[in-house]
């Protein structure tokens, strides 16, 4: 209000201030559903008013104890005595505002909340957040589905095959956009205008197509002002809220007779650096003019970002040359995992090893996985038997090696009785060839390199900042190494340009050496805030292969010589002095030194040890102090069981062995890096192949791969 005068006294003159702020006083509308909010919103509009000389309307300021997402139907509410009659009328003038006023401006900042229930939020019959708008007008019962005017931006999610990102649209700031576009635009076929400061999601994220296609169908012209401030992604930056969540202001207007067939004009503008500063540049606004735009696709479902400039998005995108992608194994406890093989098998004698009645308890119950539950294993016919009816002998699973984290190669529980989302193609497809290249396809990279691979099936956090996308990428679609996992007609065209064969492990290998270097983050950094990378695939022989043999160098070391290469790299690094294996000097913390370059872990002394080395990190993740904080006394994570507090009671030889593979394979990776730097320079200036010469991957190429796969597809 306070801006809106003063804006009008800019425009018309000091002398309509107090006539502007009695009118504004009959127009302004505002919805709260918290008593506390309301009351507050009650008195400071009442005062603000009456401060400028305004008249309030005979029946007070227009703030309505009201929930804006409830049906404008409802009935009304029962009255129940005096105190209770204002609420009555307070909601039946809320009804009629939302049913029948018209409104020409929608503003506001909405929350911002992914409702994720849990069996005891169930339970306690904790309500679905959409109301209305979700819902419709159907009854509020566990069974009910989406049938209000939400369906308009979920339904083209399912079309366009992302259906598994529909989750994300569950959220409470998305329903307000719903309804504004609803209340502002689809009462009345006419002029409106609604601007909200919202979480940033929906600008790109794969889950939000419907949501920006119905976007463009409703308005002539958006704006949108990014203001970043992700402090839980890849590429963290400072935010104007004191929120984990990036947010950004979008400014959508019709400016008359709808066109649904012509798709808004989409303006985008991102405002960096610290809160202060952002605040303080917003601060300087005062018209559109102020701002440096650039315009977005104009496609229906494109995001909300600019479009890019030069030959990156006519590069094939990394995910129509390697089509199958998967999210990575997700337990949904902690205690299946650990960084030595016999923890595990403690942990699991723990487990069986108790009364029944208390195994619920150890084995940490979610909706997907219960004691009380047979499953079906990885592979194969039959059932495995329930936790609950194991006898106290019963043997432990495969213990097998798990790829917990970037660079971190830990031990695993493999048996689907164990994690909810174990991703059983991804273990059905292990074998001695396979190969692991995980990035971040649906999210937006940070800083370091782009991907990172491992030889074992992944965590779905093993790359930082994944976050339940499909970021795995096999190289292979069966156990064997038989079926590759390119698109069709991919080798052909490369072995045609060449002039020789090129084998699915050279591209894989080529694609590594282009994506795991910072280098590649660093050049399109502004590209890459479209999820999804883009890769160069050069047309020239010499540079591919090139290109090809650093990777494999860099596939060997990261896997520790179990692919692409007989051994690791030896470095520089050495464990000067012994970290001592007795349990009452088990490491209980670790720090750096960098003026001696020692790496101290415990009463033991590593070096040297780099700077770069110990501050390597990929997209943020700090890669040496996340694998020794798993490996202190009291382990870094969150424990999910007391079969948590089982842990390694002394420190062994091979952890020291280990830490220093690491420590080898980062000062050998490092010491690639201004090669990679150059040849990727060189690529990008070279001739490279576009998305046109390759053809689109089909259906069943990017379908999960089936256990009657037994034929090699020709690539």
């Amino acid at each position: 209000i306070q801006h809106a005068l003063d804006r009008a006294a800019d425009f018309y003159g000091a002398g309509v201030r107090r006539q502007y702020a009695s009118q504004l006083a009959r127009n302004v509308h505002a919805f709260e559903v918290l008593v506390g909010p309301y009351a507050v919103a009650h008195l400071r509009i009442t005062q603000k008013i009456l401060e400028e000389g305004g008249n309030l309307p005979s029946d007070g300021a227009h703030v309505y104890l009201a929930d804006t997402l409830e049906s404008p139907d409802a009935p009304d509410l029962e009255p129940h005595g005096i105190m209770y009659r204002r609420l009555t009328q307070e909601h039946r003038r809320a009804r009629r505002i939302k049913k029948d006023q018209r409104v020409l401006v929608c503003l506001g900042n909405p929350p911002y909340d992914r409702q994720q229930r849990d069996e005891q939020d169930r339970e306690r019959g904790i309500e679905l957040q959409g109301g209305w708008v979700r819902f419709g007008e159907q009854s509020l019962n566990e069974s009910r589905e989406t049938n209000g005017i939400l369906k308009d931006f979920i339904d083209p999610v399912a079309e366009a095959g992302q259906g598994v990102h529909l989750k994300n649209l569950y959220n409470l700031y998305v329903y307000f956009w719903r309804w504004a576009l609803w209340k502002v635009f689809e009462n009345v076929q006419d002029a409106g205008i609604v601007s909200f400061i919202t979480a940033a999601s929906y600008l790109r994220g794969p889950g939000f197509v419907g949501m920006r296609e119905h976007m463009r169908r409703t308005f002539d012209e958006l704006w949108i002002i990014d203001l970043e401030g992700d402090n839980l992604g890849a590429r963290r930056t400072e935010n104007v809220f004191a929120i984990q969540t990036p947010v950004a202001i979008a400014l959508g207007v019709r400016y008359g007779t709808p066109q649904p067939d012509e798709p808004a004009t989409v303006h985008y503008t991102r405002i960096e650096g610290t809160r202060a500063e952002k605040l303080a540049r917003l601060e300087a606004v005062t018209h559109l003019t102020d701002l440096e735009w650039r315009d977005c696709p104009t496609e229906w479902q494109s995001p909300f970002l600019p479009l890019g400039a030069g030959d990156y998005y006519n590069w094939p995108q990394l995910t129509d040359i390697f089509p199958w992608q998967h999210s990575g194994a997700q337990f949904k406890r902690t205690w299946p995992i650990a960084t030595e093989p016999s923890v595990l098998d403690a942990r699991w004698h723990a487990l069986v090893g108790a009364p029944r009645e208390r195994r619920q308890a150890l084995f940490r119950e979610t909706r997907d996985r219960k004691v009380d539950r047979d499953y079906a294993p990885f592979q194969g016919d039959g059932r495995l038997p329930s936790i609950e009816s194991l006898s106290h002998e019963a043997a432990c699973p495969e213990v097998a090696p798990y790829a917990y984290r970037s660079l971190d190669r830990q031990w695993v529980l493999a048996d689907n009785r164990l994690g909810d989302y174990l991703r059983p193609p991804l273990w059905s497809t292990r074998g001695p060839r396979q190969v692991y290249l995980t990035s971040l396809i649906t999210g937006v990279l940070g800083l370091g390199p782009a991907a990172t691979v491992a030889a074992h099936p992944p965590d779905l956090h093993h790359f930082r900042g994944s976050f339940g996308g499909k970021d795995v990428i096999p190289l292979w679609r069966d156990a064997e190494g038989t079926i590759a996992n390119v698109a069709g007609g991919v080798m052909g065209v490369l072995g045609e340009r060449f002039g020789s064969s090129v084998s699915p492990e050279d591209l894989f290998a080529y694609t590594y050496a282009v994506l795991a270097s910072p280098a590649y983050v660093d050049r399109f950094s502004e590209e890459l805030t479209l999820p999804g990378p883009h890769l160069p695939i050069s047309r020239d022989a010499n540079r591919f292969r090139t290109m090809a043999d650093l990777g494999r160098n860099l596939i060997g070391w990261h896997t520790y010589g179990e692919r692409f290469g007989d051994s690791a790299p030896q470095g520089a690094a050495r464990n000067r002095t012994a970290v001592p294996t007795l349990s009452e000097n088990y490491p209980e913390t670790y720090r750096y030194d960098p003026d001696t370059r020692a790496l101290h872990v415990g009463e033991g002394v590593f070096g040297p040890v780099s700077p770069e080395v110990w501050g390597y990190s990929v997209s943020g993740f700090r890669v040496v102090e996340s694998w020794l904080g798993y490996r202190m006394r009291s382990s870094a994570g969150r424990s999910s069981s007391p079969l948590d507090d089982i842990r390694p009671e002394r420190w062994s030889v091979d952890m020291t062995r280990e830490l220093l593979k690491l420590l080898w394979a980062l000062e050998a990776t490092i010491g690639t890096w201004p090669a990679l730097e150059g040849h990727l320079e060189a690529v990008v200036q070279g001739p490279t192949f576009t998305a046109a010469d390759f053809p689109q991957p089909t259906a069943d190429e990017r379908s999960v791969p089936t256990n009657n796969e037994s034929q090699v597809r020709i690539l």
